[in-house]
């Protein structure tokens, strides 16, 4: 006959549990008895004598110590029956089931230990998910670069004439440089996802704006807002959405810098159509493209909004598409 679950692994902490009670229980039971001693030890005139039959007295106290032996056990056993639960689901996400969740039961220490559990497997799943996704998608981006390297590089080599040569290596350069720019940003997706707390040190909006302006020919506006962030991180956002209404609005482009109820808000626009409303929360998906501009390189390698709305979120903000006659993105930040 086999034996149960929770008698095959060690129950240290059990033991230390019941024992505790059963002490408790001793030690109750030796100071009553030490206190009946003292109070009816002696013979006073106005009591009876003392009980010819101390055994009896002693049977009981057994039969007493019996009875809250046997009632401490449930209750030692209700703590470690939890404590055993949470490490199982420890075992079982470490052995790489990510579904793995406790039972949260009541409200001590216990119960904030699985709550605690519960919520770093949650961040753990949806922390694999995403790199999962992310290499998926990583793997379909990086094929059409190499793809188009590898072409040049054979007609690079056919080639008879030296116009036709200088074609093919220039077509070259350009897919090295898209591969050089896509696994760029893939690293600073997986910097953004695994590190820990954010670095953060005060860093002036509309300055970092006025640089990354200068780069693409957008007008800048708006007021000086100092907020805490990574000074680096924050230039790439600012960069992407700068970038990307180039690419894919129209002149005249902008960004302005404003500050109110406690935030501080970037705003880029330009003159083109805008997102469709079905594709505004898209865009910011991982190498998503709006319908029609396929894997064109000039269209860039579709991490840019992605990178931008990771980069807010781990600033304390987010990133959104306005709605609107033209293209307008949005950068929300604590100041």
């Amino acid at each position: 006959m086999s034996r149960p679950r929770w008698m095959l692994v060690r129950h240290t902490v059990f033991i230390k549990i019941y024992l505790s009670f059963l002490g408790i229980v001793v030690l109750c039971l030796v100071t009553a008895g030490v206190m009946a001693h003292h109070l009816y030890g002696g013979p006073p005139p106005n009591l009876p004598p003392p009980d010819p039959e101390p055994s009896r007295h002693m049977l009981g106290l057994a039969f007493f110590a019996i009875i809250m032996a046997l009632g401490t056990w449930p209750l030692a056993r209700s703590i470690t029956r939890r404590l055993e639960a949470l490490r199982l689901g420890v075992e079982t996400l470490g052995g790489g089931g990510l579904g793995a969740r406790v039972p949260v039961q009541g409200d001590d220490e216990v119960a904030v230990l699985a709550r605690s559990f519960n919520r770093a497997a949650d961040r753990i799943e949806a922390l694999v998910s995403s790199q999962r996704e992310m290499l998926a998608a990583a793997s379909h981006e990086l094929r059409s670069p190499l793809a188009r390297l590898r072409l040049a590089v054979e007609l690079l080599a056919e080639a008879q004439d030296e116009p036709a040569r200088e074609d093919h290596r220039s077509e070259a350069v350009r897919n090295i440089q898209e591969l050089d720019q896509l696994i760029e940003e893939l690293l600073l997706v997986g910097r953004l996802e695994a590190s820990g707390e954010l670095v953060t040190a005060p860093v002036d909006l509309l300055a970092l704006a006025a640089e990354e302006a200068a780069r693409v020919g957008a007008t800048v506006g708006g007021q000086p807002t100092v907020v805490p962030g990574d000074e680096s991180l924050l230039r790439v956002a600012l960069r992407n959405l700068l970038e990307n209404a180039v690419r894919h609005g129209a002149q005249p482009v902008e960004i302005s810098v404003v500050q109110a109820g406690g935030r501080a808000r970037v705003l880029v626009s330009d003159a083109g159509p805008g997102v469709a409303e079905a594709d505004r929360d898209k865009v910011f998906e991982p190498f998503f493209r709006v319908q029609g501009h396929g894997a064109d390189p000039s269209q860039g390698t579709g991490l840019g909004l992605a990178l931008v709305a990771r980069v807010a979120q781990r600033h304390g903000g987010s990133a959104h598409c306005e709605a609107g006659p033209t293209g307008r993105f949005v950068l929300e930040l604590p100041a």
